[in-house]
Order: C-alpha cells, then sequence, then structure tokens
C-alpha cells in the first residue's frame, strides 16, 4: 500500500491488487475515505470537511496521475 502522495498530513494511497472499482485512499488521523477515481464520487469513510475539500481539489487535477497508478497497481 504505497503513499503516492502527500497533502500536509492526509496520506493518499493505493493498495496493490485493490478492489474494484478504480479507487484511492486518503487518511488523515483516524478517518479514512474512498474516492472512485473516474467519478471522484465518495466510494466509503469520511474525512472532516477541510481535508475532504484537499482531497478533492488535488484529485480533480490529478485523474489521469490517479489512473496510471491504479493500473500499475491493479496488474502486480
Amino acid at each position: 500500500m504505497p503513499v503516492i502522495h502527500l497533502i500536509d498530513s492526509i496520506r493518499i494511497l493505493i493498495y496493490f491488487d485493490d478492489h474494484l472499482p478504480p479507487h484511492f485512499h486518503a487518511q488523515y488521523n483516524e478517518f479514512e475515505i474512498l474516492i472512485e477515481i473516474d467519478s471522484l464520487e465518495t466510494y466509503s469513510g469520511y474525512l472532516p470537511t477541510k481535508q475532504s475539500k484537499r482531497v478533492f481539489a488535488w484529485a480533480k487535477e490529478n485523474q489521469n496521475f490517479l489512473r496510471e497508478k491504479w493500473t500499475e497497481f491493479y496488474d502486480i
């Protein structure tokens, strides 16, 4: 489960060979959210509003990067 990016103390991760749909994890303290890469919709979990806004803004600007990483890690 490599950390692919840090937004201050928010960790962005994609697990090796994770389940579908393509998604990434964002972890902040005891909170975790799973976000679908294609739709950028919350799949599961919760982050506080401030951190959630930062994650979604970053994801929107880096959606292609997220797709590339998912493909790289999913096929391992």
